[in-house]
């Protein structure tokens, strides 16, 4: 029997899918939502960690309560702790006015920290105090302020990783980690990869569809930057057609002529031995990429790009350096 498609909506963002794979991770979020405790979801750039996010938001006792969000890796360093906390009119050059940060504009609700791991060494001391409920001051303020603000934060790098080069205190990644979610890339759930394609095609032109060609092509590709790479490659073909059908003609060389050799499990199975190969390398090697490459038996561009197609791209090697 053909899996019921799934359409939900989290505060304005659409989740599609039909895979029991991601079936399982909603079940889980209903269950997390109901706590009180911080969230942190990883997974590959482009799976739909914010939509996770929001589905937390949504199923939380705190629906009713802000949403507030912020991208950790767009905001100038000397900029992310006054948004986050605030900042007293004068307290730096072009501070005109008073400022509530983040977290008094998130009390009673959710704060998402997306791209967490970019966080400054300095702001993760103050946050990781006020996860822990100690009050704290705006940038430039006298008054202690007190706020009730549920975190949830997410990155597409291993936080285990960077905490152990030092880059990320390991107190904070506890903290934040009280409940773990990994949100599946898309060649881990192939039964989402059609009814992905045909929403985003919906949205472009209701009245195109794809041929049964294409939509094969489609769902053997490996999609290395999941959702929003699929979301992209339909853009295009359904801009230009010329008729009611999208064929696989259409679509970019690599998407038409990915290979065939290999069932959709079996290539699960190669891509998580080779994984796990590169990671006992690179332990053995101490992380340093040119001795692992070596001994792989591959181009030191070629790991690099592996590593970034897993979501390893923190570099041991840069832990052996310290």
């Amino acid at each position: 029997m053909k899996p019921e498609i799934r359409k939900l909506e989290f505060l304005g963002a659409s989740a599609i899918y039909c895979s029991e794979v991601m079936q399982q991770l909603i079940r889980v979020v209903e269950r997390v939502a109901r706590t009180n405790a911080a969230v942190l979801i990883t997974g590959e750039s482009g799976t739909g960690k914010e939509i996770i996010a929001r589905a937390v938001h949504h199923y939380s006792l705190r629906c009713n309560s802000p949403w507030i969000d912020i991208n950790c890796a767009a905001l100038p360093e000397h900029l992310v702790e006054s948004e986050l906390f605030g900042h007293e009119k004068g307290a730096f050059s072009g501070a005109d006015s008073t400022k509530p940060g983040l977290f008094e504009l998130a009390d009673g609700g959710t704060l998402f920290l997306d791209e967490i791991g970019e966080l400054e060494a300095k702001t993760q001391v103050k946050l990781l105090r006020v996860l822990d409920g100690v009050p704290y001051y705006r940038v430039g303020g006298l008054r202690k302020i007190s706020v009730d603000a549920r975190i949830v934060a997410s990155t597409n790098q291993s936080l285990e990783e960077i905490t152990r080069c030092g880059k990320f205190r390991r107190d904070l990644y506890h903290r934040l980690s009280q409940l773990h979610i990994k949100v599946p890339p898309l060649r881990e759930r192939p039964d989402d990869i059609a009814p992905l394609a045909e929403f985003f095609l919906d949205r472009q032109n209701p009245r195109l569809r794809f041929s049964s060609e294409a939509l094969e092509a489609l769902k053997r590709h490996s999609w290395p930057g999941n959702v929003r790479e699929l979301r992209n490659v339909v853009t295009k073909p359904a801009i230009l057609a010329e008729d009611s059908e999208i064929r696989a003609s259409s679509l970019p060389p690599e998407i038409r002529d990915s290979p065939s050799l290999f069932t959709t499990e079996d290539r699960y199975r190669l891509d998580a031995m080779e994984r796990r190969i590169i990671v006992q390398v690179l332990g053995e090697t101490s992380g340093h990429h040119g001795d692992a490459a070596e001994l792989l038996g591959i181009s030191r561009r070629t790991l690099s790009r592996k590593l970034k197609r897993y979501g390893m791209g923190i570099s041991l090697e840069n832990c052996a350096a310290r």
